[in-house]
């Protein structure tokens, strides 16, 4: 598959690295639909892109929102043959906090955002790329998951957001066994330090620090980088079942 042939869901696409992998696909001539509950940011991005572009209000912890959504994106798209999922929580909380142990209801959360999300995206992109024209190798389609270095070196306070980008590499490779009788792929991208807009909230020194533990590039991830990767994952069918780190070397210390 070629990238400028990408008809692309993008999930958290109104900022940060799905932003980025939004703006890629419509620079190499795909088209590209971008759910996120955000929805001023997230028209304001699908407009930006232009005619190849289009925003729907989705929130992926709803079954029902995201079946409608994918049906939308297949008619706005004429088909899907790319999802990427990068909607997603930080969830950051000690399992023992000042205030007490973790809420159960808090842990939950981020696992249906992070995790469970991206499972019903998955399926329901799954479900429509099943019935796409395969190309001359038998693809159909790919399937994208955003997991974290996090999912390996989990720091303290990241109990719930690890366990979720643990999962999602887990699911990886029994998605990626079960769906290649359809000619569908399945990858994780697990990125490093990033510069996104969570990062502008942070002072420069702190960026800086942060920066400087990374082994080479010694700086921060940019989402163009991301975006790159999944061009490049789209475009080489022997990619598959397995999780790829983008993370500069970095091997993240417990805190």
């Amino acid at each position: 598959m070629k990238i400028q042939d990408a008809c692309a869901v993008v999930t958290g696409g109104a900022s940060g690295l799905g932003n980025a992998v939004a703006k890629h696909v419509v620079a190499q001539g795909g088209k590209v639909v971008i759910l996120d509950v955000q929805e001023g940011p997230g028209r304001t991005a699908a407009a930006a892109l232009g005619a190849n572009a289009t925003f729907v209000r989705c929130d992926v912890t709803s079954e029902a929102e995201v079946n409608a959504s994918m049906d939308s994106a297949r008619d706005h798209m004429g088909g899907i043959n790319l999802l990427v999922n990068c909607a997603g929580v930080v969830g950051a909380g000690r399992v023992l906090g000042k205030n007490g142990p973790m809420a159960g209801d808090f842990f939950a959360k981020v696992v249906h955002i992070n995790l469970i999300g991206t499972f019903l995206c998955d399926k329901a992109a799954a479900a429509i790329m099943q019935n796409n024209a395969p190309n001359a190798d038998g693809e159909r389609g790919l399937l994208i998951h955003t997991s974290s270095v996090a999912a390996f070196e989990g720091q303290i306070g990241q109990a719930a957001y690890s366990a979720t980008k643990a999962g999602l590499a887990g699911m990886v490779l029994p998605i990626a066994r079960e769906l290649a009788r359809f000619g569908i792929r399945c990858m994780a991208i697990a990125p490093g330090i990033f510069h996104t807009p969570m990062m502008d909230a942070m002072s420069q020194e702190l960026q800086d620090s942060l920066a400087s533990q990374i082994p080479f590039p010694a700086r921060l991830g940019k989402p163009a980088e991301f975006a790159q990767l999944v061009a490049s994952i789209f475009e080489i069918p022997m990619l598959n079942g397995e999780t790829i780190r983008l993370d500069g070397a970095i091997r993240m210390q417990p805190k």
